[in-house]
């Protein structure tokens, strides 16, 4: 690394470690919460097994676990799960990376295309951790992921920025109903990162935008957007895909709170996505009516959270621990636990 590059390199720690309390994040996961995570979905390769979906291991996932890790101050962990990332889904052209690995298949990336809120939640990790822990490899392997996103998927069409799902499939011209756009991929706490990482105004009208969408998409009786979103005219849910707000859609409210949104469009999307006094489930847009209780605890963590920032409830004990044993709703339980311990510790 010349001496230019390494003065560049340690503003950029600079500037993330000043614009993001970083370091006040670690230690927000118990590590003993972190064990028990990666006892069932940390494989010793390094990827995090998605073990309701055939097994298999994608970008979100492994960005999911170098966050957790990351906020569990784990850098062993976080280095075996880098690793992994790096040389098996980081083998795009673009920068970006392969969104699914199958370990009964051969070769094993068996769907090259990306998926864009798995690259923000690598990029993300590795900033932190980067800016954290003063790796530069970490924040030089962000940034080249932040550029390779705000190039490939970050786009203005009809006036709005928006965040396509991934780099091929979903962009006008390439659908009738195009652009499609998945508004649970939209991690809004980490464009502020981006934009440090990538400089751009598209990063703040990105997240303007995305928010602006979420408060106008309320489609049938329980004013919910679609899972699947075709912005070609009037937002409309997508043709081609179930019209619901679905598994994906469980973590918008946790997303928005993370990223200290307004709590009013957090209330409306977490009561309309709840049934029966509370049990999120997804939900049949026209009719509104629930496809499926979500009776995971993990789901249900989502509502402790809402609860305790809208009015200080307290987190029951049982709800604490982690008894999830599929890997989605056990990773929105402990990214809201570490969310309440660095921001609402008193709610614990």
């Amino acid at each position: 690394m010349t001496a230019g590059r390494l003065i560049s390199m340690l503003t950029l720690i600079g500037l993330l470690a000043s614009s993001w309390p970083a370091a006040a994040q670690q230690g927000s996961l118990q590590a003993s919460l972190w064990k028990t995570y990666k006892s069932r979905f940390l494989d010793a390769s390094g990827r995090i097994i998605d073990n309701a979906n055939g097994g298999i291991s994608h970008s979100e996932g492994q960005g999911y676990g170098l966050l957790l890790a990351f906020f569990a101050n784990s850098r062993s962990d976080f280095e075996q799960i880098w690793s992994f990332t790096k040389i098996e889904l980081l083998v795009r052209n673009d920068g970006l990376a392969a969104w699914k690995w199958d370990p009964a298949a051969q070769p094993h990336v068996t769907d090259v295309n990306n998926a864009s809120d798995g690259d923000l939640l690598i990029a993300y990790a590795l900033a932190m951790a980067g800016a954290a822990w003063d790796r530069q490899d970490y924040v030089s392997s962000a940034a080249s992921l932040a550029r390779a996103i705000l190039e490939n998927v970050v786009v203005e069409r009809g006036g709005r920025v928006l965040l396509l799902p991934a780099a091929e499939g979903f962009d006008a011209g390439e659908r009738a109903d195009g652009p499609v756009i998945n508004p649970s991929y939209w991690i809004f706490e980490a464009f502020s990162i981006m934009a440090i990482l990538a400089p751009s105004d598209q990063w703040p009208r990105l997240e303007r935008d995305g928010l602006a969408l979420l408060n106008t998409m309320k489609f049938g009786p329980r004013n919910l957007p679609a899972e699947w979103v075709s912005l070609a005219r009037q937002p409309k849910p997508a043709e081609g895909f179930e019209a619901e707000y679905g598994y994906n859609a469980i973590r918008i409210p946790l997303y928005l709170l993370r990223a200290e949104a307004e709590i009013g469009l957090v209330k409306r999307l977490q009561e309309g996505m709840t049934v029966d006094g509370g049990t999120p489930a997804i939900i049949d847009l026209s009719s509104g009516e629930p496809k499926e209780r979500l009776d995971d605890p993990g789901y249900d963590f989502v509502n402790h959270v809402v609860a305790c920032v809208n009015n200080g409830t307290v987190v029951p004990n049982a709800a604490r621990e982690l008894t999830s044993e599929f890997y989605y709703p056990a990773t929105l339980h402990l990214l809201g636990l570490a969310y309440l311990v660095e921001k609402h510790p008193s709610c614990l």
